[in-house]
């Protein structure tokens, strides 16, 4: 049994370019102040030629992750963030600082 529910961070390398190592300590520094256990990173390279999500999906689900936290919405496909993903876990962005939580995806988003 777990003590703290478990986080993944999620980015994408061509929307975060020269930023990509100030992302991840952005999403491990919120994972941190959000009282979970930072479980790692999942990377998405768009030269793999894999659907963008598959491996979160993935991870998210052996890990029984909780939330995934990422820079920001525009690390999705159009700047939006998933509804089928809000229905596996918690979408938590950096910046703005908000939720997309499973249990409100019918009502919108958590402003922190």
């Amino acid at each position: 049994m777990r003590i703290r529910p478990t986080a993944l961070g999620y980015l994408r390398t061509d929307v975060s370019r020269q930023a990509q190592l100030w992302d991840e300590t952005q999403i491990r520094t919120l994972a941190a102040r959000l009282g979970y256990d930072f479980a790692g990173m999942v990377i998405f390279e768009p030269r793999s030629n894999r659907p963008p999500l598959a491996a979160l999906k993935a991870q998210a689900t052996r890990l029984d992750a909780e939330a995934v936290i990422v820079p920001a919405a525009s690390h999705f496909d159009g700047g939006q963030v998933p509804d089928d993903l809000v229905g596996r876990v918690d979408v938590i962005t950096v910046s703005p600082e908000q939720t997309y939580a499973r249990w409100g995806q019918r009502h919108g988003t958590i402003e922190r």
